[in-house]
Parts: C-alpha cells; structure tokens; sequence
C-alpha cells in the first residue's frame, strides 16, 4: 500500500525527484506576496519532521500523539528562527518527545525484566558527520540530551595527553559522565508512568504463567512467542525527528526506551551508528544533503515479520533566475513509511504558523509486517538575494 499526501507539492511515487517536478508551493505564495510589499531578503528558515513511533497508535488517544508532535515541531522551529543549526534543533524536538508519557521514550519507557528503566539515543551532525550515542542509561530524563553532549565535546578535539573523546558510552558509564557535564540525574522510578508500570506487571505475569506451564524446548517456544505478541505491532517504539536548518545543514536523531521486559544492559539499534539515525550534508560527489531517523527492529533474523519505520528527509539547494532578481533556496523532499499498524507524524518549515500533524495507518484487512505505508510532499524554503 503506498499513500502519498500533499504538502508544498505531491510526489507520484517515492522515487521521483522534487527538482524535475518542480510543484508549487502554499510557502511560495506567502513569500511572493511579503517581497512584493516589503523589498526585503527572506531567510531560508528550515524545516523539521518527527514521529512519535511506529507501532499501535489508538484512537482514543490520537489527540495526545498528534499534540506531542506539534510541541516537538514547535521546539525545533523556535531554535532555528533563533539560529541554531540542524543539531541543536532536532535534539531539541527529541526532548519534547521524550517528555511525552505517551511515547517509549526517556519518560515513560519500557520497564526492562528488573522493573527498571535504560534507555538508547543517538544523534548526527550531517555538517561535521559526527555523532554521539548512549546504550542502556538509567537515571536520565532526556537521554538525547548526553547523546547531544557527546557530540559536541567531540568536536572540540582531543582531550588532555592526547586522549580520544568518547562518542558512545553505554550504562553507569554514560550515566557518570552525563552527571559530570552538568546534566542532573533523575531516579528510575520517576520517569515510570502508570501505563509503564501496569504494562510490566502484565508482561511479568504472563512471563511467570509461562514458565509454570511449559518446561525445556516448549518452555523456550513459549518465551519467543510471549515476547513477540508483547513487542509487535501493539507497542509504540522508537521516536525521531530529521531537521535541515537556515544553512542548509541536515541532522537526525533517535531515542528509545528499548523493548520491553528486555534484559538488563541490553542496548537496542536506536544508539548503534548508522542504524538508528543518520545525516550526511550535500558534497562535491552528491547535490543531496539527507536525513534519516528510523523505528522498529527490521533485523533481528528471528523474527517472522518485518515491523519497523522511518521517516526521511532529503534536501537541495535551488536557484531561480528573475530578471532583477535571484529566489535562492532550500527544495526539502519528506516521507514517512511503516509496515506496523500505525505511524505518528508532524512536519513544519520556520515559514509554518502551526505544524501539521497526520496519524498513518494500514488499510484495513492489511498484515502488519507484511504490507507497507508510504506517505510524504515537498516543500520549498525560499529567499531573496538581490
């Protein structure tokens, strides 16, 4: 199944390039009309995707997971009309998803099998190409935030006597080092919820119920197929957000609660480099700056069916010749694909008044796993130079 919605323009199919197309824009028209009245320069602004998992999102709930969408988008504009680059603004929307109770990320995550909550976040800088990552961190609110961190003490160079700055550091170790540079702690059990927790005394029951049953190789079958009902479709997962600010530049970033009941120390492939997340600005060899943040565990080879997400942003700069004038700007091409049930979406450009926001589902009578969703637009982000 492939869906394709409208936003600055329509893509026939996935594959088609933005830049033959050329569709126009509601932005275009905005802009058109503020240079004809004021003669001024207009600032490329940027623009930002996320979602928040790929999983079950239910109806009832809906509001919510479209709410924490347009908050996230919301954060991330706010930081590049200030003029923080891609980096800063998608670490920024990923803390407002991690804030949501609703989401499988920092508050509110999953409970591993010890009751206690480790979380996984990477990010990437599409500029410098570096990147930053936690596994299994407790005691964190916002796990992007030491992901972020790391990234940024990378770039400033070695550290004394020549040493390497880490970029991936995973549990107590990750934990020391993110109180050491200024980031406070926060206990376990206040980042629980009361879905979290009820979830996991429901997973431990039926763990237990499970092992009184059945002993050896069954008891083992049984154990596969409980933890594959509890971690399919029905469950949300990682959340992400790909970002290409005023310059150009394109970053990506991904944070997780793991799954649940997982095994203390697990670390799961939103903190694995080139897994989770990626951003790669535009070079000599390639016009395309690209932005990828994805959701679900495609490879685990145990796994009958294929559950998993990804929303991608791709971007171009593009110049249109007047006659006494250059429009110089950014041509953003945006999707979002999942075979799990459902997807949770928002999109804004700096341009945007509010963010748009779009629950993607499966056509009903689909197989989660085995059918696909694709949906996504383009969107140019204009400027004048005179």
């Amino acid at each position: 199944m492939i869906g394709l919605s409208s936003y600055a323009g329509v893509m026939e199919s996935p594959m088609n390039s933005a830049v033959e197309q050329q569709p126009v824009s509601p932005l275009d028209n905005t802009w058109k009309q503020e240079t004809i009245n004021n003669q001024k320069p207009r600032s490329v602004g940027g623009f930002v995707l996320v979602h928040a998992g790929a999983g079950y999102h239910s109806e009832s709930k809906a509001k919510e997971y479209k709410h924490v969408c347009k908050r996230a988008c919301q954060r991330a504009v706010d930081q590049l009309k200030a003029g923080a680059l891609a980096v800063e603004a998608v670490a920024a929307a990923l803390v407002e998803l991690e804030d949501s109770p609703f989401t499988n990320a920092g508050t509110g995550s999953n409970l591993n099998l010890s009751g206690e909550i480790e979380c996984d976040a990477s990010i990437m800088d599409g500029k410098s190409l570096h990147f930053g990552a936690v596994g299994a961190i407790g005691g964190i609110r916002n796990p992007v935030l030491v992901a972020n961190r790391l990234l940024s003490e990378a770039q400033k160079g070695k550290l004394s006597a020549g040493r390497i700055p880490p970029c991936f550091l995973v549990g107590r170790g990750a934990h020391d080092w993110a109180v050491s540079h200024g980031i406070p702690p926060c206990p376990s059990d206040k980042m629980a919820t009361k879905f979290s927790l009820s979830a996991y005394k429901r997973n431990k029951r039926k763990m237990e119920l499970a092992e009184k049953m059945d002993t050896g190789h069954n008891q083992t079958k049984k154990r596969r197929q409980s933890s594959e009902n509890e971690n399919g479709s029905g469950c949300l997962d990682t959340v992400g957000a790909v970002v290409v600010d005023l310059e150009g530049n394109v970053a990506a970033a991904v944070s997780s609660g793991g799954l649940a009941m997982k095994h203390p120390g697990r670390v799961g492939q939103a903190a694995h480099y080139g897994c989770g997340c990626w951003a790669e600005n535009a070079c000599n060899m390639n016009p395309y700056s690209t932005a990828v943040s994805t959701s679900g565990s495609p490879f685990l080879a145990s796994e009958d069916r294929v559950l998993g997400g990804v929303i991608v942003l791709r971007c171009c700069t593009c110049v249109d010749a007047q006659p006494s004038q250059s429009i110089q700007g950014i041509l953003v091409e945006f999707l979002w694909s999942h075979t799990t049930e459902s997807m949770c979406v928002g999109y804004m450009s700096a341009q945007d008044s509010k963010a748009k926001t779009h629950i993607s589902r499966l056509p009903a009578g689909t197989v989660p796993g085995q059918s696909l969703a694709i949906e996504g637009g383009v969107c140019r982000l204009m400027a004048v130079v005179e």
